[in-house]
């Protein structure tokens, strides 16, 4: 058996949100949620400690670089929220055969050994890497992995993929690491509009992909990772544009038509987009073949607003936003992709001014989450990030966040992690909530940033047996 948990005991799961330090009834009346319990879910489950060990280095002068490495490794496994990360390693555990018994004194559950040699072409590297069950005194994964040349812009990519495998192999759940984050955010210097952005995972490598000197909303990636379709407003008026990242062009996606074309998804097939149509007839949510650049089809909608779709991960439900029950009370729905009616997924108490926006359907499950709150209460206009299960049915929600406002969820790959907008007593940007544990970190400070997006994965591990 493993050791006891590290972390502090949790509440009973039993419970369908737990309560914090206030009781339940003072939640209500504070967050203003019409019939709803709400808390912080803490899952009680054990997270093991591991250790990356320093690199064997098989090429003179790599030392800096298997420190870069293995520093990635560990920022990565502490992110995944699956592990305790040991950052603190006596100098006699480096090299040599893994002693099980001194790292079994020192508390470590797994480790993380290697060696870093060059490959064929002198450019590149091939970084063995090797997990070790320090409780089981076995070595219990090994496999070669290709780096590209250091500095190169895939190299950090590539290692993010080393730290997904090391996820995979001990949880057997996918990670995110090599992953990015698109934004729409107000460029730096610039008081005005909002451009493209793109952010790794770990809050490194921030980019910018757009110079329109206009206003970018609702970027979203495609399934395959590379593109991006957003609206934007530089021919004057809201349109649908796609970026190819590979080439770095954009096309506008759905042409000509009236009113205002506003939040694109992709369906899981990368071929169809569905999107909104505002301020024309027939106004709703609408979807278009983009790979064949026909077949436009209106799904519904009338004197409301229909917007923000998203697909459930098999295609045929949508997730969507709407304010047909009243235009003070935006609500999230779900419904079939092709015909049918729709079903309430958010609290919903008439008379009350509540506010629910921003659904984003997890990649692999049938969890929504979405950004709520009542509006006119003593905290107006102060929203959380909200989780609910749309297979359960039973109008229970798991409430993530607590401090300040938050908008714009978006799930990670691995279905655990959500990106959202934020604001603290500190300032304002762009933060990962872990759904299963509550921690939050941020990715971009001090940013005027929304709509962010998270990616597929996007770099295989690389191995080669």
């Amino acid at each position: 058996m493993r050791r006891p948990t590290l972390l502090a005991k949790a509440l009973p799961r039993a419970l369908p949100a737990v309560a914090a330090a206030t009781g339940l009834a003072a939640q209500e009346e504070e967050r203003g949620i019409p019939g709803v319990e709400l808390g912080i879910v803490v899952e009680d489950r054990y997270v093991p400690p591991v250790a990356v060990r320093p690199f064997t280095l098989l090429i003179a002068g790599d030392d800096a670089l298997g420190r870069e490495i293995e520093l990635i490794l560990a920022r990565d496994l502490d992110h995944s929220d699956r592990f305790a990360v040991r950052d603190t390693l006596p100098a006699e555990f480096a090299g040599g055969a893994v002693q099980y018994a001194l790292w079994e004194q020192f508390q470590v559950d797994w480790l993380v050994a290697g060696t870093l040699e060059g490959d064929a072409t002198g450019e590149g590297r091939i970084l063995t890497v090797e997990l070790h069950d320090v409780v089981y005194g076995s070595l219990h994964e090994r496999e070669r992995f290709v780096l590209p040349e250091p500095g190169s812009a895939d190299f950090r990519m590539a290692v993010h993929a080393v730290s997904d495998a090391l996820v995979e192999w001990v949880s057997g759940e996918r990670g995110m690491a090599a992953t990015r984050v698109v934004l729409a955010m107000r460029a730096f210097g610039e008081e005005r509009g909002k451009e493209l952005y793109v952010v790794d995972a770990d809050g490194e490598n921030l980019q910018r992909l757009t110079w329109d000197q206009s206003i970018v909303a609702s970027p979203t990636w495609s399934p395959d990772g590379t593109r991006i379709a957003y609206t934007s407003w530089k021919s004057g008026v809201p349109r649908l544009y796609e970026r190819d990242l590979e080439t770095g062009r954009d096309r506008e996606l759905v042409p000509g038509g009236h009113g205002h074309q506003l939040t694109p998804s992709y369906h899981p097939d990368g071929h169809t987009v569905a999107f909104s149509v505002i301020g024309a007839e027939p106004n709703g949510l609408h979807t278009y073949n983009i790979r064949d650049g026909c077949c436009m089809a209106r799904l519904g909608g009338g004197a409301y607003h229909d917007i923000s779709p998203g697909y459930s991960p098999d295609g045929t439900r949508l997730v969507f936003n709407s304010n047909r029950l009243g235009v003070a009370t935006p609500q999230v729905y779900v419904r079939p992709a092709g015909s049918g009616s729709a079903e309430l997924l958010s609290p919903y108490r008439f008379g009350e001014g509540g506010y629910f926006a921003d659904p984003d359907w997890s990649p692999g499950s049938s969890k929504v989450a979405f950004a709520g709150g009542i509006r006119g209460r003593r905290q107006a206009n102060r929203y959380n990030i909200l989780v609910a299960d749309f297979e359960k049915g039973d109008n229970r929600l798991v409430q993530l966040t607590r401090e300040g406002n938050n908008e714009d969820p978006s799930w990670a790959p691995d279905d655990r992690h959500i990106v959202f907008k934020g604001t603290r007593s500190y300032g304002t940007g762009v933060f990962i909530v872990d759904a299963a544990t509550g921690r939050t970190r941020i990715l971009v400070a001090n940013v005027l940033a929304e709509d962010p997006d998270w990616s597929p994965p996007l770099a295989g591990n690389g191995g080669d047996g």
